[in-house]
């Protein structure tokens, strides 16, 4: 930055890693980045209601998700080693496929979870009817270096979801299974048939959740935030705290990782109420 007017504030392409944008804070450049949008990801149709994220909005979330826990627990700055990860969708006024960004608790982009597999009937489907929440959705959840660690495949349904959760390589871990539609919203971790853990609402209206082991010992939790008034008015996207209370041995580490996805596409993207 040499002119004389340094830019404003914002997010700008890194010098190091044409792949991610850093964000410039008008002074001097930040630790904070998040992965370019590339030419393949984006839609025409699509209209973005905000742009980037402020690390300052994604702390106030930890905050509050946490209820003031977080903030001092370190971590070892990946999806599968922070104590809290921070899932915020992206907000559009048009969306023909869901996409959602990983943070950890100062702000630090982690990753991201992408919609993969939408055809142009499927995006036509989802354009013009509610009819696609009814087809089968698959996401890829990404590292910050843009490679694929998970697999999340939500077949066809009618009432319930299942949710299979692979590696990159398509080599299987394990399901999320929705156990009932009415009352307080559960599922199961299901590996190889056992039931290895699970997720339990705190309410009718599925907004708080713990995640247990098969001891029935809490080991996260998943709290909806509020996304601002931009993305409640004009948009349905939703933001998620996931708080880790300890390291997890596999496969449940990654079946707690797809769990906040997991919650969104099985209960509000499917709610038309």
């Amino acid at each position: 930055m040499t002119s004389n007017s340094p830019p404003q504030p914002g997010w700008y392409p890194d010098h190091a890693d044409p792949r991610l944008l850093r964000w410039w804070d008008g002074r001097a450049w930040t630790p904070n980045t998040r992965p370019a949008e590339r030419p393949h990801d984006a839609n025409p149709f699509e209209l973005d209601v905000e742009y980037g994220h402020d690390p300052a909005r994604v702390q106030a979330q930890v905050a509050k998700g946490t209820r003031g826990r977080g903030g001092g627990l370190a971590g070892g700055g990946t999806l599968f080693t922070e104590p809290i990860l921070v899932v915020n969708q992206r907000a559009k006024l048009i969306e023909m496929a869901n996409e959602f960004g990983v943070f950890d608790q100062h702000g630090r982009q982690l990753g991201a979870v992408v919609q993969v597999g939408q055809s142009t009937l499927k995006k036509m489907v989802r354009f013009f009817s509610n009819y696609d929440q009814f087809l089968t959705h698959k996401f890829e959840v990404r590292d910050a270096n843009h490679s694929t660690v998970l697999k999340v495949t939500r077949p066809a349904k009618v009432f319930k979801s299942r949710f299979l959760v692979t590696r990159a390589d398509e080599s299987p871990i394990g399901e999320i299974i929705q156990e009932n539609v009415f009352g307080k919203i559960r599922f199961a971790f299901s590996v190889n048939g056992q039931k290895i853990g699970g997720i339990f609402a705190e309410n009718w209206r599925a907004w708080n959740f713990s995640i247990r082991d098969h001891h029935d010992s809490e080991v996260a939790r998943v709290t909806k935030t509020f996304g601002g008034f931009l993305k409640a008015a004009f948009t349905t996207a939703d933001n998620y705290v996931v708080e880790i209370h300890r390291p997890l041995p596999e496969p449940l580490a990654s079946m707690v990782v797809a769990s906040a996805l997991t919650i969104d596409t099985a209960l509000k993207q499917d709610d038309r109420n």
